[in-house]
């Protein structure tokens, strides 16, 4: 026999950083939440960063650990980007996204429909809205892998210029190499994290193969492996695209990286599932369908074309990825913001997408197009 554990007007499956932002949003306009995960109040593990123009008003910069007004890349040539970027205080945004204590519900969900959650003991959760925020499940699909070490300001200060945030450092890379670059943020605290980074593969880069890479990227700079041996370290891996399906149709709505709001050609997807909570809570608010206010005619065109730059990616030659990125920096940060940061910007996404062609040179640009208009 089924328990009954009240009706909601939203129920939010996943208290990870989209999930949690979510119910949290949610609660604030006033709509009864229930949140559930079987670790609810488990300390995110990842490093989060964002171009400080994605976040919503209502993100409080307490929750920033660090602050730059501009970021670095190499291609190999230097080039500064003239956009803010912040490094999240994991555990401070954690806390400031907070959920009433009722409205948290610490179990496993064993079963998931449209308008109710079977949860473990049998007990079931019924919502006008369901909402499925636990991530991208996509075992076979690309991926971003990552390996960092967290040391102190003054011995990254052999490999950054002071302050400098390096969102992209190509420097180094074999040319008949999967390659991969270094990215170097400040933490707060005098604490800066380099990583190595293997921004898309199909399969993606090894840990242990980006560890050996970061240690003789870090050992070109003065950073010997024994420099770094009792440093905190950092393991990324997650998947870049769904294995199937487009996100406008799940049902029940999923929320987050699972939800197609990780752009597919960077990984990045928290500052947008922050700005979209409103976008969805609107809608409910209103008694309208969450599904048709996040996923415009705009944004499911916009899905589609990062999809496919992906695809143009990974069929790149380790060398033409590096020229790629040259080229893609050569824009304007207006046309860079459009890619990299919107989501229903059609126009503005697609012209940065014929600009970047026009600026890498020929071979480059014929494998881009091709892999463009190219379904995967």
């Amino acid at each position: 026999m089924r328990n009954f554990v009240g009706h909601r007007d939203l129920v939010v499956v996943g208290a990870g950083p989209a999930g949690r932002a979510l119910a949290h949003r949610a609660e604030v306009s006033g709509l009864r939440v229930a949140l559930i995960d079987p670790a609810p109040h488990r300390r995110w593990p990842a490093t989060y960063g964002s171009w400080a123009d994605e976040l919503p008003d209502w993100v409080d910069p307490k929750s920033f650990a660090a602050q730059s007004p501009q970021a670095v890349v190499y291609t190999p040539r230097r080039r500064v980007i003239d956009r803010a970027y912040v490094t999240f205080d994991t555990g401070e945004l954690q806390r400031r996204l907070p959920v009433t204590a009722g409205a948290v519900i610490e179990s496993r969900v064993t079963q998931l429909f449209e308008d109710c959650v079977v949860i473990e003991g049998n007990d079931r959760v019924k919502a006008h809205t369901i909402v499925d925020a636990r991530g991208l499940r996509a075992p076979k699909a690309p991926a971003q892998s990552a390996y960092g070490v967290i040391v102190d300001a003054e011995l990254a200060g052999r490999y950054l210029e002071a302050g400098e945030t390096v969102l992209m450092d190509w420097r180094g890379a074999e040319p008949d190499r999967p390659p991969s670059f270094l990215y170097g943020i400040a933490l707060g605290g005098s604490r800066v994290l380099l990583e190595e980074t293997c921004l898309a593969g199909a399969p993606a880069l090894a840990i242990d193969d980006l560890r050996n890479r970061l240690h003789n990227r870090l050992s070109r700079h003065g950073i010997a492996p024994a420099d770094i041996e009792d440093a905190d370290d950092e393991k990324v891996w997650f998947a870049l695209r769904r294995q199937s399906g487009v996100p406008w149709k799940d049902r029940p709505l999923r929320y987050g990286s699972g939800g197609g709001l990780m752009h597919p050609a960077t990984g990045y997807s928290l500052a947008t599932s922050l700005r979209e909570a409103d976008k969805v809570v609107g809608a409910l608010v209103n008694q309208q369908d969450p599904r048709r206010a996040l996923w415009n005619r705009r944004s499911r065109a916009v899905y589609r074309l990062r999809d496919r730059g992906l695809t143009s990616l990974l069929r790149l030659d380790p060398i033409d990825v590096i020229r790629f990125f040259d080229g893609f920096f050569d824009l304007a940060v207006a046309d860079q913001r459009a890619y990299l940061s919107s989501r229903d910007d059609l126009a503005g996404v697609a012209r940065a997408m014929t600009r970047v062609v026009a600026h890498t040179d020929r071979a480059v640009s014929y494998k881009v197009m091709r892999g463009a208009v190219t379904r995967r």
